[in-house]
């Protein structure tokens, strides 16, 4: 009888330690692609010139597909677009100065768990360049 509760406690013990090994691995793998998703916004927009920067609007959803899509419609771009759809994409641009625009690109997502994650990165554009990334994820 001691033996039969031993092994039910743990067997329940690592069905919890397992769970939770679970949700820990989609969460890493999950802001590992937000990070991707964020860095492939800016990226995008860092290749844009000033008179577009200085001309976006303050708060806008981004198409993600866009960002990360090749454009040539390949397999790879159906299955990335496909991972991706989980996640949505919300950029903001602030004006601190009048030759500087600091974008934020927030991209959020809900866990396997249910439970919701947002990472959010800050780049600095400058009239001249961009330049300082920040990545907070929360």
């Amino acid at each position: 009888m001691v033996a039969a509760t031993i092994l039910v406690l743990v067997i329940s013990t690592s069905l919890v330690v397992l769970q939770t090994g679970m949700r820990a691995v989609d969460t890493a793998r999950n802001t590992t692609l937000a990070g991707q998703i964020s860095q492939s916004v800016l990226e995008v927009l860092r290749l844009q010139n000033w008179a577009h920067i200085s001309t976006l609007p303050a708060h806008a959803a981004v198409d993600i597909d866009e960002a990360i899509s090749s454009g040539t419609s390949t397999v790879l771009d159906a299955a990335l677009n496909a991972v991706t759809s989980r996640f949505s994409c919300i950029r903001t641009v602030s004006s601190p100065k009048s030759d500087l625009r600091l974008i934020t690109v927030t991209v959020s997502w809900i866990g396997n768990d249910g439970r919701p994650h947002a990472l959010t990165s800050q780049a600095r554009y400058a009239k001249h360049g961009l330049n300082d990334y920040i990545y907070v994820s929360h």
